[in-house]
Formats: structure tokens, C-alpha cells, sequence
């Protein structure tokens, strides 16, 4: 018989302490043991994880008013610039946000770089944050300056709002001119020295449901060691990449904008990171549970790292400069075997995505849904899709001296 089961007959079994629940590393045995329709009739849910760098994110932060109030114009937390141009004592601090006296580490690679995603870590961990702000003043908030600290549980709200997370897919970076080049894929060594790349394959959300058949807006899911959702689909979501025959793309394609209460996060899946000669960034920990409604969701589970390939790109010229450079194709089996053969040569690779970190959040959301402690929502709406007619532009660039005719 067909499986046809819905979120809420999901939701009973969890509830009722029923549900079958495996990651999307364990259900692959068992879909080889029991094929997929037996497997999709006995199992409930499939999660998954991922655990890497993602740039796009940020927090929004209410710090309260201070005696007399504040109109905040320009605010730095910890020495990192936050935007404040919301409202009066709102704030929206970015990951890769920098101190304006650091030189980006551009010219010399060896600096240290504290920014946005250390500010953030360093919230969640409790540390005490320095608020250095300045205002304009106005009849209704008169203060023009504030020098003071707080803590997270001082403040109002905290919500995390990552505008692109979770990439469905993404490149393998190499680097084929003379000399080391610093990049937000890592230290990429001359003459394709090594290769890094960025995923956790058979383990990531947007592997095991490709073509967005379950996660939606409003899919609950693991975020930064709490609970959070899908509030939207993320900036550069291009599900129209070119896909294989299982569905998954073998290019960067697809992407989540999610939201949570960082109040309820654990810095040890909010980390702050530094790139030598590049910047600051926050690895950040995402785990989603796919609903097995069907066996189609059952299929698109058993997707192995053999199975996906990610395009190798030269990022010394081919990938700043908007130029042809990819180099073909590779699995994550190979890529995750440490060695890859590109055009005859051999050539280490390493992951900046945390794959032992994508199995401990798929481990964890599976014990929350079997515990009950975390039940499943059913999406306010989908994302846009292969069928969405989505085209990924990139920036106009015209001469603002010319004018218009």
C-alpha cells in the first residue's frame, strides 16, 4: 500500500512517544536493507544537519532606553559597528561586520580579526558587551551619547535572522595562479595546492529535500542549538540550477532565511570565526526534519555522498572576476576521502563545514522528536521552487556620469 500520511498524523506519534525517527546518515542502511517503500511505511521522520560558516547572518537586539532616552545614530558592541538605522534603540549586528580601524586583514594575513559573529558568540555566552553609541538628539530622545555594557538577559529582544543560510549545495575552491591567495573558502595554496569545500553532503537539509517538497515558511528546525523557523526563502536562492537525476543540483542553488530567539541558543553552535585575510564570519548549527509523507520524500533520503557533486572553481581569476572557471565535477565521497584527481593531479581537500557537528545536530533533533519535545509544523506556504522561473542577476553596472538618454 502507498504511503500517504500527513504532519499531524506525524505529530500523533510523536506525541504518543510513537514515531519512528532516524538521521539522514542512518536512514541510508536502512534503505538498503528494506528498500524504499518498506522503509517510508515504517518511518516517520528523517533529520538532517549541517554546521558550517554562513556569512549571511545576523541579530536584531532591543537594547531598552537609557534616563534620558537615545535615538541610537551610530552604535559599536565590543568595537564592532551594528546598524542602527531601524528605530530608536533597535539594532541589527552582521556576522562579517568589522571594526572600522581593522584593515580587513588584506595585507597582512597573519591579524587577528574580532567581529559581528565573535560579538554574537560572546552574547550567547554570557559575556558582558560593551555598547558605545552616539545620536544626534531630538525633543523626544535627547541623549546624544552612551558608553555603557549588558548582557544578553539584560536586554529585550535578541532574534537571530540569518538572511541566507543552509546552502543547497556549493563550490570547491581552488586556486590556480602563483601564489596563496586568502579567501572566505580559506587558505586556498598556488598552483591547486588544495581544495576546500563547504557542506555536509548526504547529512545537509537541502540534499534531502531538493526540490522543497516538505520545508516551507514556517518549518520548524534546529537554529544555533534551540529552536527556530523558515521565515523565508534566503538571498541568492537559485533552485533553477542545473540538477541530476535525483534532484539535487550540482551547482550552488537553493537557500533558507531563518529566525529564532537567540535567547534560548548555545555558543557551541554559534561560533564566531575569523578567515585569515579575509574577515570575520559565524559558523552556524541548522538541523530541519523532513516529514516521510510519501515515498517520494523517502527517496530523495536516501541520497548518498556519491550520489552529489559540487563544481571545482578556480578562485584566483574564474571566480572573482565573474569568469569561466570551473574545473568540472566531483562527489563528496571523494571530496570527503581527503584526495581528489583533478586533470591528472592529486590534490588534498578539507572540508570549512563540520561534518562530526552535522551529525550531532541530526543526532540531537532526533532525540528532541522521539523525546516529544519537539513536534513538527506544517508550512504557511512553500518555497519557490525548480519551477518558479527564478534567474539569479547580478549587479548593473553603469557609469552614473553618462545619465539617462
Amino acid at each position: 500500500m502507498k504511503v500517504n500520511r500527513s504532519i499531524e498524523d506525524i505529530n500523533e506519534k510523536i506525541r504518543s512517544g510513537k514515531a519512528v525517527v532516524f538521521t539522514a546518515e542512518e536512514i541510508i542502511d536502512v534503505i538498503e536493507e528494506k528498500g524504499i517503500a518498506e522503509t517510508a511505511a515504517q518511518v516517520d521522520v528523517v533529520t538532517t544537519g549541517t554546521f558550517g560558516p554562513m556569512c549571511s547572518s545576523g541579530v536584531f537586539l532591543n537594547v531598552g532606553h537609557p534616563q534620558p532616552r537615545i535615538k541610537l545614530n551610530e552604535a559599536f558592541l565590543n568595537g564592532v559597528p551594528a546598524y542602527a538605522g531601524i528605530a530608536a534603540v533597535d539594532l541589527y549586528l552582521g556576522a562579517t561586520s568589522l571594526p572600522p580601524a581593522d584593515p580587513a586583514n588584506r595585507n597582512y594575513p597573519g591579524d587577528f580579526l574580532y567581529g559581528g559573529g565573535h560579538v554574537i558568540e560572546d552574547l550567547v555566552d554570557g559575556k558582558e558587551i560593551r555598547l558605545e553609541a552616539t545620536s544626534y538628539g531630538t525633543d523626544c530622545y535627547p541623549r546624544k551619547k552612551i558608553d555603557t555594557s549588558f548582557y544578553l538577559s539584560e536586554i529585550n529582544e535578541a532574534t537571530l535572522y540569518n538572511p541566507r543560510n543552509a546552502y543547497q549545495n556549493y563550490n570547491v575552491a581552488v586556486n590556480l595562479g602563483d601564489k596563496t591567495i586568502y579567501t572566505y573558502m580559506g587558505i586556498l595554496k598556488p598552483n591547486m595546492g588544495n581544495a576546500n569545500y563547504s557542506s555536509a553532503g548526504q547529512l545537509s537539509p537541502l540534499f534531502n529535500d531538493p526540490l522543497l517538497k516538505t520545508i516551507g515558511i514556517g518549518t520548524r528546525i534546529f537554529l544555533g542549538g534551540g529552536t527556530g523557523y523558515v521565515a523565508w526563502h534566503g538571498t541568492q536562492h537559485n533552485p533553477s540550477a542545473e540538477r541530476a537525476e535525483n534532484g539535487t543540483p550540482k551547482y550552488p542553488a537553493a537557500t533558507l532565511a531563518l529566525i529564532g530567539d537567540l535567547k534560548q541558543m548555545k555558543p557551541k553552535w554559534l561560533r564566531g570565526l575569523n578567515f585569515l585575510g579575509y574577515g570575520a564570519t559565524l559558523q552556524v548549527g541548522v538541523g530541519i526534519p523532513i516529514p516521510i509523507l510519501n515515498e517520494e520524500i523517502m527517496e530523495f533520503c536516501a541520497v548518498r555522498d556519491e550520489d552529489i557533486f559540487a563544481p571545482i572553481v578556480d578562485y584566483n581569476r574564474g571566480y572573482p572576476q565573474r569568469e569561466a572557471g570551473n574545473l568540472g565535477l566531483i562527489n563528496y565521497a571523494e571530496l570527503k576521502s581527503g584526495m581528489i584527481n583533478i586533470d591528472g593531479k592529486k590534490v588534498p581537500t578539507a572540508s570549512l563545514s563540520s561534518y562530526a557537528g552535522a551529525r550531532e545536530i541530526a543526532a540531537t533533533l532526533k532525540s528532541w522528536i522521539e523525546s516529544g519535545e519537539f513536534t513538527l509544523t506544517v508550512p504557511a506556504a512553500g518555497l519557490p521552487s525548480v519551477d518558479a522561473g527564478i534567474k539569479l542577476n547580478t549587479m548593473p553596472q553603469r557609469d552614473p556620469e553618462e545619465g539617462e538618454e
